[in-house]
């Protein structure tokens, strides 16, 4: 325990330090949410993988996906990488830099304004970022006190405290400059973490052979290609976490803010490994839990026989890992949980500070303001984000899901048909955005309230998620045939 504390403790510092460091560079508005737009391909990479995956993915995720699923919850993992992250960057990722740079661009909310000529667009687009990154960011910081819980012993608020506290700091102090910087650390961590969690479950578990047969003991469909929920609910999860990310906000900004052409090049080959090894290990891991996880030797993780899905992986992080080496596993979930957040928390407050408030309210904003708001907008979006955690409204998965799926289903249809189309017009784009994000919601709401066991795998948060964003992607080409020309 003296151990965990020591290092923690340093690995905070660390990062205090690197904060005070960024916000020394930081000179204006653009340093502090873009890094000045010259951002490196290894920085960009890194900063991309751990704004993906966070303890949403290892906490969340993986317990409740792997739980039910077994091992075909790796095609999540496969498509995570050569979907939404090979083909995001090798297909968007110039395209992305570029755009910005030609509309003179920051966010999306802006870009979404001068590509269909509607400041409504903008405001629109600013309201629904700050509302669904919150609970993104409650999903994160549960994961995160889950895991302090199980580790320290320590009451789920305190944690949930601190790691507000913690990452507020963080942010206010050096922004996008800080973040660039401390996310090559993190990758680090990440990468020698999961190495080290994948053989300590094999070995834990007697080896694949011996977990594998153990699985097809309980359900045979466990260890098969489609897992027992069935083809359409794992197929609205690959959807929903491989194509969201052509159009989530938070992934997106990476583009504005990296250097050139090469680095493109260069970050989507190690941003595709990247994601190919966080996501493999985390789902397979998730599997295991109903080998290595019962309710006799876990008590805590059942209620009253039944899994508690966001309990599972952190108990199984303890148990699993010699105490050796459970300081690094802590490191690897912190780290990917911290950048998360700060993309998070850079978008959200970017979203209320430059495309809200300077752009409707005080138009004559200086840059001196603009970051002076930003850091006090970063301030009160980890606060809420922290309110909404400590409530713990749903497991993490659904949280995630309908955070996601909001999102991706109002930007997908409009982002995507607006970079590669002339075509597309306001109308198409104002209506691909707004069904999208009402039937997404629309279904997610009747889901709630029809008592269907099991419940259809279009009413759960990915299956909606998954509808809504078709349902965008194909509504802006369509309607902007009886449109205005853009």
């Amino acid at each position: 325990m003296l151990v965990k504390l020591i290092v923690i403790s340093v690995y905070a510092l660390m990062i205090i330090i690197i904060g005070i460091v960024g916000m020394r560079k930081t000179k204006s508005f653009n340093d502090f949410f873009l890094g000045g737009g010259n951002v490196g391909p290894w920085m960009t990479a890194f900063s991309y993988g751990t704004a993906y995956f966070s303890a949403v993915l290892f906490i969340g995720f993986a317990g409740k996906i792997g739980w039910g699923f077994g091992y075909s919850g790796m095609w999540i993992a496969l498509f995570n990488a050569l979907v939404g992250v090979l083909l995001v960057w090798g297909v968007f990722g110039w395209r992305i830099k570029k755009m910005s740079t030609e509309y003179g661009v920051s966010t999306m909310s802006e870009f979404l304004e001068k590509r269909y000529n509607s400041k409504n667009f903008k405001l629109m687009a600013s309201i629904v970022i700050f509302i669904f990154m919150i609970p993104y960011s409650a999903a994160v910081f549960m994961g995160l006190s889950y895991l302090f819980t199980s580790s320290f012993g320590i009451d789920y608020w305190v944690a949930l405290v601190f790691m507000g506290g913690f990452t507020a700091t963080y942010i206010i102090l050096g922004g996008y400059k800080s973040m660039a910087m401390i996310d090559m650390i993190f990758g680090i961590i990440m990468t020698v973490g999961v190495v080290v969690l994948f053989f300590s479950t094999i070995d834990k578990g007697g080896g694949i052979a011996n977990i594998s047969d153990s699985l097809a003991a309980i359900n045979d469909k466990l260890v098969a290609p489609v897992g027992p929920p069935g083809i359409w609910p794992l197929l609205s999860l690959v959807f929903l976490t491989s194509v969201a990310p052509f159009a989530m906000p938070q992934l997106v900004q990476k583009f504005y803010a990296i250097k050139d052409k090469r680095s493109v090049k260069i970050g989507m080959f190690a941003s595709t490994f990247f994601a190919m090894l966080i996501g493999g290990v985390a789902y397979f891991m998730g599997s295991t839990t109903r080998v290595l996880i019962t309710p006799e030797a876990n008590p805590n993780s059942f209620d009253a026989g039944k899994p508690l899905f966001d309990r599972l992986m952190p108990e199984l992080l303890t148990n699993v890992i010699p105490d050796s080496l459970s300081v690094l596993i802590l490191l690897l979930i912190l780290s990917a949980s911290m950048s998360t957040l700060a993309a998070l928390v850079l978008i959200s407050s970017s979203s209320f500070t430059k495309d809200f408030y300077a752009g409707y309210i005080k138009k004559d904003m200086s840059d001196k303001g603009l970051t002076r708001m930003m850091r006090i907008m970063s301030g009160v979006f980890v606060f809420l984000a922290v309110i909404l955690a400590y409530v713990e409204l749903d497991v993490i998965v659904e949280i995630l899901g309908i955070s996601w799926g909001a999102i991706g289903s109002f930007f997908l249809g409009p982002f995507v048909w607006g970079l590669f189309s002339k075509k597309v017009n306001r109308l198409g784009g104002l209506s691909a955005a707004i069904l999208g994000l009402a039937v997404c919601l629309t279904l997610y709401f009747i889901g709630l309230n029809v008592d269907i066991q099991p419940r259809p795998w279009y009413f759960s948060s990915p299956g909606a998620g998954t509808i809504g964003m078709l349902v965008s992607l194909v509504v802006n080409p369509v309607f902007s045939l009886f449109g205005k020309k853009a």
